[in-house]
């Protein structure tokens, strides 16, 4: 068994662009698989099949398969010719030693030329099986199901599915940009973008020299293992600690948090329009922090013109700290650090922002100027995935400065 056979199912809903999203699955696949001894990827009336060489288990192959997202389910299938007896054959073959009480055969006909309807494959497979082991037959609650899918010249059979995380294939969706802090929920908002297909491009603010390069650092971890599901990621580096000082010397104490706030999102914009994004991203979470009731959201969001995505809005703490724990970002957010958002913050900040009071307040700050330092300013580091001849696929370990003009 040498094939694993990868089904999808929200492709199957879009029409005359189906095409286009099952090739952009195709290629993602591909490159998902690049580094190991796959033979091909190649889409096949309603399933794709890949096909592992001997240097590569298929195991690690399915690895790479359950975070390439579109894929519903997959399976490490056999394929033979297109021929029963040939099926039933090598089933058997691959079946082994397998013990079971019970067991059902399911038949799929992709081709309807096929001379046999499915419930009469299933009923001449399941016989040549169950003559060969005595099994019971149990249509309902069986110990094994054998699958047997027939295609125009070819059969694939396997024993089991693989559940794939579902979704859009990334990239069929446009590119947003997210602001990764290197807490618990930003890096599950941008995992739930990219499964929607979305592409994301990363934006970490830092207070370095101010502060140490940890949670730097920390963005970088989070990139690298955010890069396994996109494969290929931008990180941009703001420094934030200088603007920081200059709003603490002219804003009153309870304002800063929401126009710390309000200057990131300037610059996160601006570094969006450059890379073409369509969106912001944040992992917002309504009544969390005093950043983040409806009020100063309102207040934080207002600032931009783009759309301003919250996939975590209405989960709790414990919700999200599931989702990473899944995803693998749990035990990368939870390393300490010495984040920007903790640097000259007030006791006691506001939690009911008035839009007209915050503007008032700004007047005092050189927006523009701030704004268009950092964006200059930041730093771009790459991360891909599998690794390639960028550096080793390593996040910042070929940082630049990049020109962040707008693009045509």
């Amino acid at each position: 068994m040498n094939s694993i056979v990868v089904h999808y199912q929200e492709l199957a809903l879009k029409g005359k662009n189906r095409p286009w999203f099952l090739a952009r699955l195709v290629r993602n696949l591909r490159e998902a698989v690049s580094d190991l001894d796959v033979r091909s990827v190649r889409a096949l009336m309603g399933r794709i099949e890949v096909v592992v060489g001997p240097g590569t288990s298929r195991e690690a192959v399915g690895e790479r398969i359950q975070r390439t997202f579109g894929v519903a389910n997959f399976s490490y299938a056999g394929r033979t010719a297109l021929d029963l007896e040939a099926v039933s054959t090598a089933i058997l073959t691959d079946l082994g030693d397998r013990t079971c009480e019970s067991f059902r055969v399911s038949a799929r006909r992709a081709d309807k030329r096929f001379p046999m309807t499915s419930p009469q494959i299933e009923r001449e497979v399941g016989g040549r099986i169950k003559q060969a082991r005595g099994w019971r037959v149990n249509l309902d609650r069986p110990d094994l199901t054998v699958h047997v899918e027939l295609l125009t010249n070819q059969a694939f059979y396997f024993f089991g599915k693989e559940r794939g995380p579902g979704g859009l294939p990334t990239g069929t969706a446009g590119r947003v940009v997210c602001l990764l802090s290197g807490g618990i929920d930003s890096p599950v908002a941008a995992h739930r973008m990219m499964k929607r297909g979305c592409a994301v491009t990363f934006v970490h603010f830092h207070s370095y020299p101010i502060l140490s390069r940890a949670s730097q650092e920390k963005a970088r971890e989070l990139v690298q293992l955010l890069t396994k599901w996109q494969h290929r990621s931008r990180l941009y580096l703001v420094a934030f600690g200088e603007i920081q000082q200059q709003v603490v010397l002219s804003v009153p104490g309870p304002m800063r948090v929401v126009i710390y706030r309000r200057l990131m999102m300037r610059i996160a914009e601006r570094i969006a329009r450059a890379r073409g994004a369509q969106a912001l991203v944040t992992g917002d979470v309504v009544g969390q922090v005093a950043s983040q009731t409806l009020e100063n959201l309102s207040v934080i969001g207002s600032v931009v013109t783009m759309p301003v995505f919250r996939p975590l809005i209405g989960m709790d703490k414990e919700e999200i700290t599931a989702e990473a724990t899944k995803i693998g970002s749990y035990a990368i957010s939870i390393i300490p650090d010495q984040d920007c958002c903790t640097l000259f913050t007030p006791r006691n900040p506001l939690t009911r922002a008035r839009l007209a009071d915050i503007e008032a307040a700004e007047q005092a700050l050189p927006i523009d100027d701030l704004v268009g330092r950092a964006v200059q300013d930041a730093v771009v580091e790459y991360a891909e995935f599998p690794a390639t001849s960028r550096a080793g696929g390593d996040v910042g370990s070929e940082a630049a400065a990049e020109s962040l003009e707008p693009k045509t």
